[in-house]
This record gives C-alpha cells, sequence and structure tokens, in this order.
C-alpha cells in the first residue's frame, strides 16, 4: 500500500500500518539516490519499511507537483515501500519551525518506525540539511506522552544518516549489489526530472546519471568488497560482542 495524499495527521484516520524503518527526505526522488537499494532490501527481508517526502519539489527546474507526485507513487512501488506520504511543505524554503517538527513528529507516531533514515546533516541544499534537523526534532518530539493526547508516544530506536553525497567515512555500508538496477529504475521513474529531450544541455543525459551512480555506488560497495554499496553514518558508538563475526576483512 502506497499513500500519497496530502493528510491531515491530527483530523484524519490514522493508515492501518506500521513499518519497520522510515526514511525521511526533502524531495522526491532523494530517497531513490541515496538510500532506495537499502530499503528495497530491508523489504525484500520481510521488513515493513515506508518514506515521508516533506516537499513536492515543485521548485525544481522540470516538472511540476502533481508530476512528481504521480512519479513518487510509482518508484515506490518498484521499491516496495509500504506507505509513503508527502507533507507538501514548500519546496526550496523549507524551515524548522514547530509546525513542521509537530507534524512530521504526528506521521512517526502513527507509522512507529524503529528505525529512521535522514539525509546527512552537511548538505550544499537548504532543504536537505533543514530535513535532517525536523527529522531528528520530531523524532525526539514524537516520544512525548503528552505531546498529543489522541495518539500514542513514539520514539524511533535508532537515527541513521545517508551520507552518499557527503564526503564523510562512513559508519558502515549496506551491500545493494542485488538491488542496485531496481533501485536505479526507480529513479528513473522521476521522467520529469530524468527523462531525454533536453535541448538546453543543462541537464545531463540519462545514461550519464546512470554512470555517476554506478560509480559512486561501486566506490562504496568496494570498501566492503562488494559491486554495489550504500553508505550510512551514525552518531552513536557501534557495539561489537564477537570480534570473530565482524563482517570485515583485512586482506
Amino acid at each position: 500500500m502506497v499513500s500519497l495524499k496530502v493528510r491531515n495527521p491530527y483530523t484524519d484516520p490514522p493508515p492501518d500500518l506500521t513499518v519497520d524503518a522510515l526514511a525521511i527526505a526533502a524531495h522526491p526522488d532523494d530517497i531513490e539516490q541515496t538510500c532506495g537499494g537499502t530499503l528495497l532490501r530491508m523489504a525484500e527481508m520481510g521488513y515493513r519499511t515506508g518514506a515521508v517526502d516533506l516537499t513536492a519539489g515543485e521548485m525544481g527546474t522540470r516538472g511540476n507537483a502533481g508530476t512528481r507526485l504521480k512519479e513518487s507513487e510509482a518508484a515506490a512501488r518498484l521499491l516496495r515501500l509500504r506507505y509513503r506520504s508527502n507533507l507538501r511543505l514548500p519546496d526550496a524554503r523549507i524551515e524548522n519551525t514547530i509546525s513542521a517538527r509537530m507534524t512530521l513528529a504526528a506521521e512517526i507516531r502513527l507509522l512507529r518506525p524503529r528505525v529512521v533514515i535522514l539525509p546527512y546533516w552537511q548538505a550544499r541544499h537548504p532543504d536537505h540539511y533543514r530535513t535532517a534537523e525536523i527529522g531528528f526534532e520530531a523524532s525526539f518530539l514524537a516520544g512525548l506522552k503528552k505531546l498529543d493526547e489522541a495518539t500514542e508516544p513514539h520514539r524511533p530506536w535508532t537515527i541513521v544518516y545517508s551520507s552518499l553525497y557527503a564526503n564523510v567515512p562512513p559508519s558502515f555500508v549496506v551491500d545493494i549489489s542485488a538491488q542496485f538496477e531496481r533501485r536505479m529504475e526507480a529513479l528513473f521513474c522521476y521522467e520529469s526530472q530524468y527523462g531525454t529531450g533536453d535541448p538546453s544541455g543543462l541537464f545531463p543525459a540519462r545514461e550519464e546519471i546512470r554512470e555517476r551512480l554506478a560509480a559512486i555506488a561501486r566506490f562504496y560497495g568496494q570498501l566492503i568488497g562488494v559491486r554495489y554499496g550504500e553508505p550510512f553514518v551514525i552518531k552513536e558508538t557501534l557495539r561489537v560482542d564477537d570480534l570473530a563475526a565482524l563482517g570485515v576483512r583485512t586482506f
């Protein structure tokens, strides 16, 4: 099931579902680029996955809000997301306001994810680092019992940051070798953004985009000895109980 209608978390009935992992992004097509393979891999492992896009990307040079919402729904089906919504905050003007935090916190309380995936907290586009701020603070607020008497409190267990476009060492890399092609297929559902026929020459051709993203995924994949990978950063220290079971090798 994928939902893309603009829902008021306080007045509309809650969706009859929860998710194990929830990716929160600024624009449609962000998760497809940065953590789509990981979400797909989790879905194939039996986990329930979802996504919340904060804006419809209406300020993009190409496409419009209606088109991008339809494209994101098609991409969600390819990624096997159980749920996807769009909060319709103003694109290129996301602000970390109490309204934005409360709206997202209500969504988190309803979906009850164990893991939340956010954009890396430093980025060229202000919407991306604002999304990281709002996502972190909303995840905390969602656990406050008195935030909203009509819904049960819930605080995610772990927050991870997708760091594909950040020049930082990853805390860990997920093997998406088996999911890479479908991830790219999901990304190219955004025909308005990655379609052919750009006479201006300002936007790279689809094959060029594929080569770039494949090169990045190959780089992170080789760090863990696989073909394709997606990198993530966490702020906490990972616990290891069995050194002999570490999934990395030195030589």
